[in-house]
């Protein structure tokens, strides 16, 4: 089995390569090189589909990994080490990873061949798209937080390049600004936390933090007063609350969609997003470490209810699925903090599926009738029914249906949850954790089928007439314009389908055949639970690595052995501390029986509320509740208007202020007058005391002695005689007296 250079670095540098020449080239290109670029991902997917295959299928046990490096820079002097490696870092997580967004990313490159057809953009949306997908492929490949946050700047370029790819609207130039400065805040903390790090052990490679918290290095450090592990754990989870648009920096992700829909898929589902909950998962056991599990829950379950409500109102298809994203995202991180390790990345991979497929299915739409408004369209699957089938597979995956890929991942989030809500004796505040999950739960069942309902059912809203392209078949209206009816296509529905048939949960649960209803619904899982699991960091201890260049053509079983954090609850995979096995299973059972009640009762209300109209909304009983959901809870005006206008523009006008009021008028205005003074003393000086007293006063002095000299000694006898009776007359004078 080799791995070398030849077979690892391709994975990115296939991209990166389409990047270089569509930027250069692309205008010279047919198709202004949309195949380049999408050819390139597919290389990318078929080099990350072997290390799949390795992984997966039995040549590697599942605990083998493979860490290659090299050294980048060396500054070494004497005893002083200051020496930076780089590396790849391949175990079954990385694998996963690895299929999934070159896979999906592959999909929605062929996508884009078509949504993007005549735009005014089109050659340019392909130079970012795959430099986009090589960075979060790299992203993954590192070994380290440092490359990590290399190619996470370079994915937050590419997001702020197709985000505000349509320059000339107003709109999208904000909200690709937005976007970019609301994750730098993140990044700003994330660079903390790895200099932290830093400092103690002398390196942010994974598997060195991993054996510096086996052997006790954090112990005793303190940063300010807080634990070394505390403040590094939480500047890094902070990195992944931007990326990932995490309470309280949530608010770029939905504005995120004034690019092309294609751009907003591959943000939402394989790259941007995913890479903070990846980071995460990484770094567990400095979560763990530094007891940050409980408040990583805590902003998972506000950000998976918060979302949810803002969508119930959403009226624009797309709005509706980038807030159904920021929830998702909370229901990872509510498994990072709960210690559903495991399920966390499972639903990673499956909402990355079932997202991408929703925003293509959006896309679709959106591209057939020129229109995002869901109240203004109704009974789409009569001439879209291959983006219909698609986009109802992922809403059941997505609403939690059983049988459908949502429900193996997010309801076992739900389940360990429970335990770590209501039976792990921790605080009781903490059942805020379950709470919050299972209510968001039943709201992303209505809000996805309200989506459903409004887009493909019910009377046709458009005003329009269904045109088979020329071909004369179609339903008609009363009314002149048209909507093509949808062919079975290569470039629009293959992608969707693909995506669909992966929505079904046997792919991350095994076979629903001949097991229980617990197996069926979630309680246990095949060999996606085996695959993944948390770091064990005793084993890092004396890690073994390889140079980069090296060709590794040992058998599987020679390989080094990671040995993760296997727990002996092997049907769950819960990874908290010291877990009641039997308290486990309770609180998996309930939690799957309370999830389809609540599933099916979130798709009955959107039933009977936008099919038979037998329910009225809510909305108008609660407008002002409504109003505060359609304005984001305020969020945007709260940092726009109190901490940018009132906050930072206030804080900017006092530097101001104090730079003209104080500094210039005192410290350079204020110097230029005590310059003055102290030249005018100090000319005085030089004159009087130096010059008139120092310099010209010894000439007056001299002159002065000179003559007293000439006169005392004149060289005339009679003059001495004189002086030397003067002298005895007046002491005898003196004495008389």
């Amino acid at each position: 089995m080799e791995y070398t250079v030849g077979n690892i670095a391709p994975i990115f540098l296939a991209p990166v390569l389409a990047f270089v020449i569509n930027a250069f080239l692309g205008r010279k290109l047919p198709r202004q090189g949309d195949w380049l670029a999408t050819l390139s991902i597919f290389v990318s997917f078929i080099f990350s589909a072997r290390i799949f295959s390795d992984f997966v299928f039995g040549k590697f046990a599942s605990d083998n990994f493979i860490h290659k490096t090299f050294t980048w820079f060396d500054l070494s002097y004497g005893a002083n080490i200051w020496k930076v490696d780089m590396g790849v870092y391949i175990d079954n997580m990385a694998a996963i990873m690895l299929l999934m967004v070159s896979g999906v990313a592959f999909l929605i490159h062929l996508f884009s061949t078509w949504y993007m057809d005549h735009d005014e953009k089109h050659g340019r949306f392909f130079i970012f798209l795959p430099l986009f997908t090589s960075a979060m492929l790299a992203l993954v490949l590192s070994d380290n937080l440092l490359s990590l946050f290399i190619f996470w700047e370079i994915m937050g370029f590419c997001s702020y390049s197709l985000i505000g790819i349509y320059n000339k609207k107003e709109k999208a130039g904000d909200a690709s600004l937005k976007a970019f400065m609301t994750t730098r805040v993140g990044d700003v903390f994330l660079l903390l936390g790895m200099v932290a790090i830093w400092m103690v052990i002398g390196s942010v490679s994974y598997v060195d933090i991993y054996a510096a918290i086996a052997q006790g290095k954090f112990d005793g450090q303190a940063v300010m007063g807080i634990s070394l592990a505390t403040f590094a754990g939480l500047c890094i989870f902070l990195g992944g609350m931007g990326k990932s648009a995490q309470f309280p920096l949530h608010v770029w992700l939905p504005d995120a969609m004034m690019g092309p829909t294609p751009g907003s898929a591959l943000i939402h589902a394989a790259t941007m997003v995913a890479a903070g909950v990846y980071l995460s998962l990484r770094m567990y056991p400095l979560m763990v470490l530094g007891d940050l599990t409980w408040f990583i829950a805590v902003i998972g379950a506000i950000t998976a209810f918060m979302a949810a409500t803002i969508a119930l109102v959403q009226t624009d298809i797309k709005a509706v699925l980038a807030f159904s994203t920021i929830s998702q995202l909370g229901y990872m991180m509510i498994g990072v903090g709960v210690g559903s390790y495991n399920a966390a990345f499972m639903h990673l991979i499956t909402h990355a599926i079932f997202k991408a497929c929703l925003f293509l299915s959006a896309g679709s739409v959106i591209h057939s009738i020129h229109e995002q408004e869901m109240p203004k369209m109704g009974g789409l699957r009569k001439y879209l029914p291959y983006t219909h089938f698609a986009m109802m597979c992922c809403t059941l995956a997505i609403a939690g249906i059983p049988f459908f890929s949502g429900f193996v991942s997010k309801d076992r989030i739900l389940g360990d949850a429970l335990y770590f809500g209501f039976m792990a004796g921790q605080n009781p505040l903490l059942a805020i954790v379950p709470i919050l999950g299972f209510a968001g739960a039943g709201l992303t069942a209505f809000y996805m089928f309200r989506m459903m309902f409004l887009t493909f059912y019910g009377e046709n809203r458009m005003h329009h007439h269904a045109h088979d392209h020329g071909h004369g078949h179609g339903h008609e209206d009363d009314h002149g314009h048209e909507i093509h009816l949808e062919h079975l296509s290569v470039r629009q529905n293959i992608p969707l389908l693909i995506l669909a048939v992966f929505t079904l949960g046997f792919w991350f649960a095994g076979t629903l055949t001949g097991q229980t209803f617990g197996k069926v619904f979630g309680a246990k899982t095949e060999w996606f639970k085996i695959l993944v699991e948390a770091p064990k960091v005793e084993k890092f201890i004396n890690h073994p690595r390889e140079l980069l260049g090296s060709t590794d053509s040992r058998p599987a079983t020679d390989l080094p052995v990671a040995v993760y954090d296997h727990h002996s609850d092997t049907q769950t995979g819960y990874a908290g501390p010291n877990p009641d096995t039997h308290k486990i299973h309770k609180a998996h059972t309930i939690g799957a029986i309370l999830s389809i009640i609540i599933a099916f009762s979130g798709v009955f209300l959107a039933f009977l509320m936008y099919i038979k109209k037998s329910v009225k909304p809510l909305s108008p009983s609660f407008p002002g509740f409504t109003e505060v959901l359609k304005n984001r809870y305020y969020f945007d005006n709260l940092y726009v208007d109190i901490v940018i206008k009132k906050g930072l523009l206030g804080l900017n006008r006092f530097l101001a202020w104090f730079d003209m009021g104080v500094y210039d008028r005192y410290a350079v205005d204020g110097w230029e007058k005590v310059n003055r003074v102290l030249f005018t003393a100090s000319k005085w000086f030089d004159n009087v005391v130096v010059d008139a007293i120092g310099v010209d006063g010894t000439g007056v002095a001299v002159n002065l002695f000179n003559l007293v000299l000439r006169i005392v000694q004149s060289g005339k006898i009679q003059f001495y005689f004189i002086v030397l009776i003067t002298v005895l007359a007046s002491y005898i004078w003196t004495v008389n007296i």
